[in-house]
């Protein structure tokens, strides 16, 4: 086994460890597994030329995310906030312990957690492409369950915050995802 297939391999027992579980296709997966493993696809359609630091912090980048509960923060904007910020310091150190043993160079480390928590969004295209992924992951896979739970003015907030963080790559990969006709609906109000 190489690092790469080592680090993947570490990273997906970690996710597995997750004692949230969704059932797909008939079969139970630990939630954050599941999310790692729908980023990396997403990440080989997007960008299938990405560089080995990107694939890597794609996979990892809600590594143990259920360890930092958002319950355990204020339930408002700035508790968000807060919270959002902790969970990037978290999975970017979980993951640098990670590429640590599985004999990664610091450079490659360094840039994986930086990948991971986001850094000079819009300005470095790595980091940019991480938020298309992530957002693109959100769209297909998440979004609907999500809108189902809110009002449509909170559904369309969210949209074009998300939107506003996209590329016009990302906008265009975006519009071509399976969407239902209600949740594509609310996509075009939003960006409208």
């Amino acid at each position: 086994m190489n690092k790469f297939q080592k680090a993947i391999t570490l990273i997906d027992q970690v996710n597995a460890e997750d004692p949230i579980k969704e059932v797909v296709a008939g079969k139970e997966i630990a939630k954050e597994l599941l999310y790692s493993i729908r980023m990396t696809e997403k990440l080989d359609q997007f960008d299938p030329e990405s560089s080995e630091a990107m694939q890597l912090a794609v996979r990892a980048q809600h590594i143990g995310r259920w360890k930092i509960p958002r319950s355990d923060y204020p339930m408002d904007r700035v508790g968000y906030l807060k919270w959002r910020e902790e969970l990037k310091k978290m999975h970017a150190d979980m993951a640098a312990k990670i590429l640590q043993e599985a004999g990664y160079d610091e450079e490659t480390i360094e840039r994986v957690k930086f990948l991971i928590r986001k850094k000079q969004l819009k300005t470095d295209p790595d980091t940019q492409t991480m938020e298309d992924v992530i957002c693109l992951v959100f769209l297909e896979y998440y979004f609907e369950e999500f809108a189902a739970k809110h009002e449509s003015a909170k559904i369309i907030d969210i949209l074009q915050k998300t939107w506003a963080k996209m590329s016009e790559k990302g906008h265009r990969a975006a519009l071509q995802l399976p969407l239902s006709p209600s949740s594509l609906e609310l996509v075009k109000e939003a960006i409208t």
